[in-house]
């Protein structure tokens, strides 16, 4: 029986703030954003990156936390970034504005209150010159690390992020238990598939995973699923391939390491969590500590740098709460024989 790699990261250093306006990128100024979370980092297929953050607050944010709705709040917002040397930090170049100097929201919510509080993004991925974002419809917030969402959607551009669109069919619907797997995503590919790893709604589901031909990401209907035996075009049967509880959640193949690696939240233990595996179904490793709650507090997201998955060390951004503003970070990898 195959058995799960381990991969060990050392403690995590800072690199620098992304966002905020005491950062290098001086979001405040230049995009109208003083707060905002995730940080989201794909390919843009075109020699740079995309970032793409969730709500995000301008003038009146005062924290700590989220802001008002009154702080001119948008839901989400979408950077345009560069990806070369990420031991300096994530430059951030431009955003995708509604009017100079001001991130625009990128994917509006339903006019209808009742039936839909935000759209918050989660993942991002770029094919034959197409953008495609996976996007969580969020009902109603609950409890601490709960929430319960419409759907999980995927919306996608081909004018290089400048305008998106969101179809019906485009959408994989919650259960009347919200049990669908495939609430909250991560994108990653190989030579043949684009894979779309998911949990449900919430931080403390298990990890499932579908593929699809990358000329179908945007069709759910043509999707299959890892049952544990193969590969099915039923959601029901699909199985989780690593166990939970899983919140915001990055996945990629690490070239140097010859291994694909997962990063996660773990809400329940205060931590942000690597995990690896041979293939991309598994078996994944249990999962070593990469940041602490007791270093970083109220921490959140974990999403790992693209351009940095062939070298001893690998950056990823991470969101805490109380700033309310997301930062890169490195660790360095070693892995087990």
């Amino acid at each position: 029986m195959t058995t799960a790699p381990i991969v060990r990261p050392s403690r995590p250093e800072l690199i620098a703030a992304i966002t905020g306006e005491d950062s290098p990128n001086r979001t405040g100024s230049r995009f109208g954003f003083l707060a905002t979370d995730l940080g989201i980092l794909w390919d843009d297929g075109e020699g740079g990156l995309f970032a793409v953050f969730g709500d995000t607050y301008g003038e009146g944010w005062c924290g700590p936390g989220a802001g008002l709705r009154t702080a001119d709040h948008r839901r989400n917002v979408l950077v345009r970034c560069s990806g070369d040397r990420p031991e300096d930090g994530l430059v951030l170049e431009s955003a995708i504005c509604d009017r100079p100097g001001h991130a625009a929201e990128i994917l509006p919510k339903d006019r209808r209150r009742w039936i839909e509080s935000t759209v918050i993004p989660t993942a991002g991925i770029a094919v034959d010159g197409v953008q495609y974002l996976h996007y969580m419809s969020v009902m109603m917030w609950g409890v601490p690390g709960g929430w319960r969402t419409n759907y999980g959607g995927i919306a996608h551009s081909v004018d290089g992020g400048e305008t998106w669109t969101k179809r019906r069919s485009a959408r994989w619907r919650n259960t009347l238990l919200g049990r669908n797997p495939f609430q909250m995503g991560a994108f990653t590919r190989d030579d043949r598939w684009v894979y779309l790893f998911g949990t449900r709604n919430g931080r403390f589901g298990d990890v499932h995973l579908a593929r699809v031909e990358p000329t179908q990401v945007g069709e759910p209907k043509r999707y299959e699923y890892w049952t544990g035996q193969g590969w099915g075009t039923r959601v029901r049967r699909a199985v989780p391939v690593a166990a939970g509880p899983c919140g915001e959640l990055s996945v990629a193949f690490h070239r140097g390491l010859g291994l694909w690696l997962m990063v996660h939240l773990d809400d329940r233990a205060g931590r942000i969590v690597l995990r690896a595996a041979r293939e991309v179904t598994g078996p994944w490793s249990d999962g070593e500590t990469l940041v602490s709650g007791q270093d970083y507090p109220a921490l959140y997201g974990g999403y790992l740098h693209p351009g940095a998955l062939d070298g001893d060390d690998i950056y990823f951004a991470m969101s805490q709460w109380g700033p309310y503003n997301v930062y890169l970070l490195r660790a360095r990898l070693v892995s087990d024989p």
